[in-house]
């Protein structure tokens, strides 16, 4: 398929485009810096703007938007995540419409903070939440109603915290917990839903490439509480973790983005265990071994 991707040079995007490529799909990949793109992916075209999208568009997989744990979060940070994300998506829309282009199917990024921040365990036949986050996310999945309307197969990537050694909430934890200066934040009840790097890049493959498969999924694996977490993490590097962040220290220094820390739920795979995907690292531990190593 020719593939128009989107977020190719983050976190994710650096995983699942060596696996597109070996399977020899054809890669168009929209980036804010074309030059370190074709660094990173020699193969594919790469383009800054959306009057540069020419020919057929088979699949959109839309991962674009700037860290949402990058930095705290006052009004001009939150319409930056909002831009990166839903003005982007919205000129891709607008785009595709100008040469005719309908994807036979859409992957299109979102995230688990759709259901709220906290609360008891959801699926993915839950509502939204009211919060900043959740309402990011509806917003981003509401941009492609356009897509469906025209006859694409979307499915919404409704992700945990994606486990990997080279980015996200673990490359950042690492350094610490080897120091053994690791420990609990808040009381350390708060819910991790994760997911590990690896299930994350082949569900998506799994979603790309059934027919029949369409609406929201929850990437997650397991989910487990930040006090048992942070156990599993000192295990893995063999270090003791007896540190503790308080809820107050967070709240001053972060603001409202300490939610993302001090607050979660248990996020339920409902949808992707139906279509028959079957998780690769159930086990936290056996995660955490694997990419420690």
């Amino acid at each position: 398929m020719r593939i128009l991707i989107t977020g190719g040079t983050g976190f994710i995007g650096r995983h699942l485009l060596p696996r597109l490529q070996a399977d020899h799909h054809e890669l168009v990949l929209f980036t804010r810096d074309a030059q370190r793109a074709r660094r990173l992916f020699p193969m594919a075209q790469c383009i800054e703007r959306w009057h540069d999208l020419h020919g057929r568009v088979d699949a959109v997989i839309n991962l674009a938007g700037e860290g949402i744990a990058d930095r705290p979060w006052n009004e001009k940070r939150k319409q930056q995540l909002r831009d990166s994300r839903i003005a982007l998506s919205q000129g891709m829309v607008i785009r595709l419409g100008q040469i005719q282009q309908v994807p036979a199917v859409v992957l299109q990024g979102s995230a688990i903070g759709y259901y709220g921040s906290s609360g008891p365990a959801v699926s993915e036949s839950d509502a939204a939440g009211q919060d900043f986050a959740a309402r990011l996310c509806a917003d981003w999945e509401a941009v492609v109603q356009p897509l469906v309307a025209a006859g694409s197969r979307v499915c919404y990537l409704r992700t945990g915290v994606v486990l990997g050694n080279d980015g996200g909430m673990l490359k950042r934890m690492l350094l610490p917990f080897r120091l053994g200066l690791g420990g609990r934040l808040g009381n350390g009840q708060q819910m991790l839903s994760w997911i590990h790097i690896e299930d994350w890049v082949a569900a998506a493959l799994h979603l790309l490439g059934h027919d029949q498969l369409d609406g929201p999924f929850n990437l997650s694996a397991g989910a487990v509480s930040n006090a048992q977490f942070t156990k599993a993490l000192a295990r893995a590097v063999h270090r003791p973790a007896f540190m503790h962040v308080p809820a107050a220290f967070l709240r001053i220094f972060l603001g409202d983005m300490s939610q993302l820390l001090l607050k979660g739920r248990e996020v339920v795979p409902v949808h992707l265990k139906k279509s028959g995907y079957s998780v690769l690292f159930t086990s936290l531990d056996d995660a955490l071994a694997h990419l420690v190593r």
